[in-house]
């Protein structure tokens, strides 16, 4: 079997060195004829290019050794048809020199013509692999593509989960809290029936916030406009004031305001407004409750902060925020909090940039953290 092979690639080779020396030997006689019959009528000296044009086409189509066969032939037919004298092979001084320079000519321009053909093949042969990896990395990447968008939706339905979490949560727990309180009032002896009717009126807020949640996360899936109205963010403050008032006091965090009276009045979703400061307020009292033995106080401002927009801040004297911190305070699942999700202050920053406004954060000269945000004022009379 190995000698058939062996028998085999020989004569292939064979083959393919008589197939490029018939190339050669074409191409010289294609040269020759019009140089012999044609070109020698017109120019008394020997004009040899189209031997140059074989020798180069030679080493093109059939390498290095068709090209050096061609110019042993186009030697041949030069020296004995067209250099003195004629016919035969012997070859003069003067004539040598010239027939000398022919033969390096001839010989540079077969060597230039095999290597082009060399390096275009070379250059075919990666730019077939170029295209042949590009190929394999396209459809690598198509399948990279597909298994990101299996994970793209896995995250947006995390994410998404953590959100509904984080909204219906501070409502829910009002609700418990009051509910608690209500019965403690009711418990009392005599019961005190005007303090239950408040916590109870207080419960029915909760309740119908919550409803009002997941009316607005029924309607972000419908893909249908927040619910935008005027409304008063000092009204807003105070009756979180009042909501987180227990609880405050159950911190031993004191609350203040200080509002500017007058303040113009806003179009946004009331609900979503009233999330983003609740959110803020539950976190600057979260930041306090590590402050065991030391003062406690939430401060809530608003403010003009131009003639084309309010401002509202909230401050806490807690334990701060690190510049890195701050950084990534507003990424969606980042984190201060042991048992927190890492989506209030997310969710807060594009509540408020949906309503054309801006929220940061930053540390307070004395210790703790101020929340600020800003939301446009619109004319009223512009907006119907």
């Amino acid at each position: 079997m190995e000698d058939l092979a062996t028998a085999a690639a020989s004569q292939k080779k064979a083959k393919s060195l008589i197939r490029r020396f018939g190339l050669a030997f074409i191409f010289v006689i294609a040269a020759l004829i019009p140089e012999l019959f044609v070109v020698k009528h017109f120019f008394p000296y020997p004009f040899l290019f189209l031997f140059f044009g074989a020798v180069m086409a030679s080493a093109w189509f059939g390498g290095m050794t068709a090209g050096l066969f061609a110019v042993v032939l186009s030697i041949l037919a030069v020296d004995y048809l067209f250099i003195p004298p004629l016919n035969s092979f012997v070859i003069n001084a003067a004539a040598g020199i010239y027939l000398a320079a022919f033969v390096v000519c001839a010989l540079v321009a077969s060597w230039v013509s095999s290597s082009k053909k060399k390096s275009e093949e070379a250059l075919k042969e990666t730019r077939d692999q170029l295209e042949m990896l590009v190929t394999e990395r396209t459809s690598a990447l198509m399948k990279t593509e597909a298994e990101l968008a299996r994970l793209s939706r896995i995250l947006s339905m995390g994410e998404l989960t953590a959100s509904i979490a984080h909204e219906i949560k501070q409502p829910l727990t009002a609700l418990v809290t009051n509910g608690h309180a209500c019965l403690e009032w009711l418990s009392a002896s005599p019961p005190n029936l005007e303090k239950a009717r408040q916590t109870a009126e207080r419960i029915i807020q909760d309740g119908t916030r919550a409803g009002t949640v997941l009316s607005r996360i029924r309607a972000l899936f419908k893909k249908e406009p927040p619910a935008k109205d005027w409304l008063d963010m000092n009204e807003v403050i105070q009756e979180l004031m009042v909501l987180l008032r227990a609880e405050s006091q159950r911190l031993h965090v004191s609350m203040r305001t200080e509002l500017t009276h007058s303040l113009p009045k806003v179009k946004g979703d009331r609900v979503q407004l009233q999330q983003v400061v609740l959110n803020l307020m539950m976190n600057g009292i979260d930041a306090m409750t590590s402050m065991n033995g030391l003062s406690k106080e939430l401060v809530v401002r608003s403010w003009k902060q131009s003639a084309n927009e309010i401002g509202v801040g909230i401050e806490d004297n807690g334990v701060g925020l690190s510049a890195e911190i701050t950084e990534k305070i507003f990424d969606p699942f980042f984190t201060t909090k042991s048992q927190g999700i890492g989506m209030g202050l997310s969710i807060s920053r594009s509540i408020i940039e949906s309503h054309e406004g801006k929220l940061w954060a930053s540390a307070r000269p004395s210790g703790g953290t101020i929340f600020q945000f800003t939301v446009p004022i619109q004319s009223q009379d512009s907006n119907g």
